[in-house]
């Protein structure tokens, strides 16, 4: 391991690591009891390692958005890549930001006496602000940030790990696996390597590296440094979950969870600390996000609409679902990233194998396999219609999309043989 991939994967592991996902692996650890190991085990597959590898692929791939779009043919890129966009820029990861910043850093010492309307209001003014004039102080903040967040994460683990909150006891939850599967996709990092690509690859280039065998072997290394790392946080803050469940109630949100551990563990200044270091944190995060929709919009609508106009339509978007409340954001997202995710996902994963794919038709059969397979499932955990689909295999697991995505690309492999093995059209079979 070279002192540049350890920088580069230190780099990507801050990209990974938002303030963000700090709700979910406690609150997966509290559902899991002492199943805890089988339920981060599977968030961190579906986030952390697919993420990491989708950032190698993406670059063996070409990089950029441009990868998939280049995998699934342009117009069905097109949709997938303005998916994932909209979900990380505008739909789900900026009102969450906004949302955790109020339970975390607003209401442990105001309580509702300032709504979240008002906060919202002022915190989407901020974000405007800087991302329609951007500033160095930005990315000063959020260089200092990052660091202050993961030491301030590691110290409160050894904490808790040193003397545990409470026993661990039975799982509250009875698919635990399912449970990991989803907190996976609610962190929304598959949907993000795209862009965390083209940054890991102009750090590498910026480092030295200028032939196409030394840049992947430096971005396979920084990979595996940042899914270590997140890996072990994660598991960490699983625990620690693992051991609130019969200290704190059951019946709290996400952010109020690891706020109640981290009183329980560090009493007030903790919880000031953090609420203050999260809060910056998500604001940066929410800036960040906003002005790559934004700008993505731009180009995808051919400049017909200004950078200026998408962004301030994002804003106000993402204002207005912000005041759903975080509880109501994350129901809201789970639908919408069960049927995102899984094609990304097997898009990503095939991509690893690009030089054996000869053409598209592999990688669309599977990615319209898991598309309609995720449909389906979806439709059944919202209204409970459709009973057959329990009877899938995996479907206990929380994948159940899985087996047609395999069968859809099983497919459009045999598809492009008959394809190669065709003759062509002017000549009589006689000839072959």
């Amino acid at each position: 391991m070279n002192k540049d991939a350890l920088v580069v994967g230190l780099a990507l592991f801050a990209m990974f690591f938002g303030a963000g996902n700090l709700i979910f692996p406690p609150y997966l650890g509290m559902e899991s009891g002492w199943e805890w190991p089988l339920g981060v085990t599977c968030f961190i597959i579906f986030d952390v390692v697919i993420s990491c590898v989708g950032v190698y692929a993406i670059n063996g791939a070409g990089g950029s958005v441009l990868a998939v779009e280049g995998a699934l043919g342009k117009r069905a890129g097109l949709v997938l890549n303005t998916a994932a966009i909209l979900c990380i820029g505008m739909l789900i990861a900026p009102p969450r930001c906004a949302a955790t910043t109020y339970e975390m850093a607003i209401v442990p010492w105001l309580g509702d006496s300032i709504g979240i309307l008002p906060f919202s209001l002022v915190f989407f003014a901020v974000v405007l602000a800087l991302t329609l004039r951007p500033t160095r102080i930005i990315d000063v903040i959020g260089k200092i940030l990052t660091p202050l967040l993961v030491v301030g994460v590691i110290v409160m683990v050894v904490a808790g790990i040193a003397a545990p909150l409470g026993p661990v006891v039975a799982p509250e939850s009875q698919t635990v696996v399912a449970d990991g599967v989803l907190a996976g996709y609610q962190t929304m990092d598959i949907l993000a390597v795209a862009g965390f690509a083209i940054l890991v690859q102009e750090s590498v280039r910026a480092a030295g590296y200028a032939d196409r065998k030394s840049q992947m072997r430096v971005t396979a290394r920084a990979s595996l440094v940042a899914c270590v790392l997140l890996a072990a946080i994660y598991a960490g803050l699983t625990y620690l979950g693992a051991t609130a469940a019969t200290v704190i109630p059951h019946d709290i949100s996400q952010a109020e969870l690891i706020t109640m551990i981290v009183w329980q563990l560090m009493g007030e200044p903790g919880v000031a600390v953090l609420g203050i270091v999260v809060g910056l944190a998500c604001l940066t995060t929410a800036i960040g996000l906003c002005g790559s929709a934004a700008d993505y919009l731009e180009r995808v609508t051919g400049r017909r609409v200004s950078y200026q106009q998408a962004l301030i339509a994002v804003v106000v978007v993402s204002l207005l679902i912000c005041n759903l409340g975080l509880t109501s954001i994350i129901q809201l997202a789970s639908p919408i990233l069960s049927v995102i995710c899984p094609p990304f996902m097997t898009t990503v994963v095939l991509l690893l194998f690009r030089r054996r794919l000869h053409g598209t038709a592999v990688f669309k059969g599977a990615a319209a396999g898991a598309v309609a397979a995720s449909l389906v499932l979806t439709a059944h955990d919202l209204t409970g219609a459709l009973a057959f689909v329990e009877a899938a295999p995996l479907y206990a697991y929380g994948f159940a999309w899985l087996l047609p995505a395999v069968l859809g690309g099983v497919i459009g492999a045999l598809s492009t043989k008959i394809g190669l093995r065709k003759p062509p059209a002017d000549k009589p079979l006689t000839e072959q």
